[in-house]
């Protein structure tokens, strides 16, 4: 329940002594329902990005425009999946008729925040592309798209106000409050990620994205052409499935996360010829929101090892298939870990191998809270993003030395075992 989030809010503002702040902005996770009634009381629990129960109505959604998959991007940047708002609005509409009817406002999780600091109903263009219904291009809502859920909604009632990026929101105890964004937007400020730098995030779930000047469209529905926080673009890749693959595998073997590693590196480049296709949780690239993991070549000789090593190279095969596809639609000729798998030597050692691409790592642990902490710091000193990134000098990297083996093979060997699983990926 949203709910939950601001008691969060206040136990960790109360931890910290409560201090006094100049500024404030709030950067969250994106996708996320957070539907109102006209008392700005929640209706429902929110409808979180990795929910794929709306995996139906995101394929419906397609379908109901004639190009289909390229008339959504072509208008949006993005084709629909689960994760996005648009498909948990039809998802509602058609499932909650009830709920539905007492719809007065929808939020982004962020946008739900600024709404208890500042009480002003308002987003951000980061946060805004990812709805599946604002058009990263134009800068404007679409309401011919949103018309397809509910034709009868008075949808410009509903939705809030893109904010401008270095716009101030409103206050909270006398602290300027600003527009906030989405967590991967909120990030590429936080690590001032360059043109030509891939990001590859490893958590839970996986991303890979960069910044760019122009939008993006990608027909095939792989890159979302999201906006990021500044007034450029951020075209993006997500996997549902990425450290909680480790987590599980590393469980089923009885082992922390630093022997989970040793054991991983005791292996030899591709596992044996043993391949994990990681969709452990259904998958959103490639779109695959019913799929579960499967584990191909296994043999009586298998070894622990290899079962570890197979589990980080099929996360890893999956990520570098998302940068192919994200340098289809804008230059990459770099690639920066961060999150925390990044700080796994199992995880850095197989990007090693397997990445044609010079890599490296970012120290920036927090990057999302950091880009927060760079909107704030605009506001209050009535500043840019980039002036105040200059000031606090982020973006430092350290670099990762190639290490040779047969990069060729390890990803022939996954993308054949995805294709014989799934023949239309």
């Amino acid at each position: 329940h949203p709910s939950t989030w601001w008691h969060a809010f206040e136990q960790s503002w109360d931890r910290v002594g409560a201090p006094r702040v100049e500024a404030i902005s709030v950067a969250g996770q994106q996708h996320g329902m957070v539907v109102l009634d006209s008392d700005l009381a929640a209706i429902r629990p929110a409808k979180l990005w990795n929910d794929t129960e709306s995996a139906p109505d995101a394929g419906w959604l397609v379908k109901q425009l004639p190009g289909g998959a390229a008339d959504w991007a072509a208008a949006v940047g993005s084709v629909p999946v689960a994760a996005f708002t648009a498909a948990k609005l039809s998802w509602l509409h058609r499932r909650e008729p009830d709920a539905w009817q007492r719809v007065a406002h929808v939020l982004l999780p962020h946008d739900w925040l600024t709404l208890q600091l500042t009480g002003a109903l308002v987003t951000d263009r980061g946060d805004a592309s990812g709805t599946g219904y604002w058009s990263p291009a134009t800068g404007q809502y679409r309401w011919d798209l949103l018309s397809i859920i509910d034709r009868d909604f008075d949808w410009p009632s509903v939705l809030p106000r893109v904010a401008a990026p270095d716009e101030v929101v409103g206050e909270w105890n006398g602290a300027r409050v600003a527009c906030g964004t989405g967590d991967n937007m909120a990030a590429a400020l936080g690590m001032a990620v360059r043109q030509g730098e891939a990001v590859v995030s490893l958590g839970t779930s996986g991303t890979a994205y960069t910044v760019a000047d122009h939008a993006t469209t990608d027909v095939s529905g792989a890159v979302a052409g999201f906006a990021d926080a500044t007034g450029r673009y951020l075209p993006l890749v997500c996997t549902l499935n990425a450290t909680k693959v480790t987590d599980a595998v590393g469980r089923l073997l009885g082992v922390d996360h630093g022997s989970f590693d040793h054991l991983v590196l005791e292996a030899a480049s591709g596992a044996g010829g043993l391949t994990l296709l990681p969709y452990f949780d259904g998958e959103r690239t490639p779109d695959l929101p019913a799929a579960s993991g499967t584990l191909n070549g296994l043999r009586s000789d298998v070894t622990r090892a290899q079962l570890g090593r197979a589990a980080v190279e099929g996360v890893v095969c999956g990520l570098l298939e998302a940068l192919d596809a994200l340098a289809r639609q804008a230059p990459v000729s770099s690639v920066v870990l961060t999150g925390g798998g990044a700080r796994s030597g199992s995880f850095r050692r197989v990007f090693a191998e397997l990445c044609d691409l010079p890599l490296s790592v970012t120290d920036a642990d927090e990057a999302v809270a950091a880009g927060a902490c760079v909107q704030a710091g605009a506001v209050a000193d009535g500043v840019s993003h980039a002036a105040i990134v200059e000031r606090w000098r982020l973006g430092a990297r350290e670099a990762l030395p190639s290490v040779s083996v047969d990069r060729a093979s390890v990803r022939g060997q996954y993308a054949a075992a995805r294709r014989a699983q799934h023949p239309t990926t």
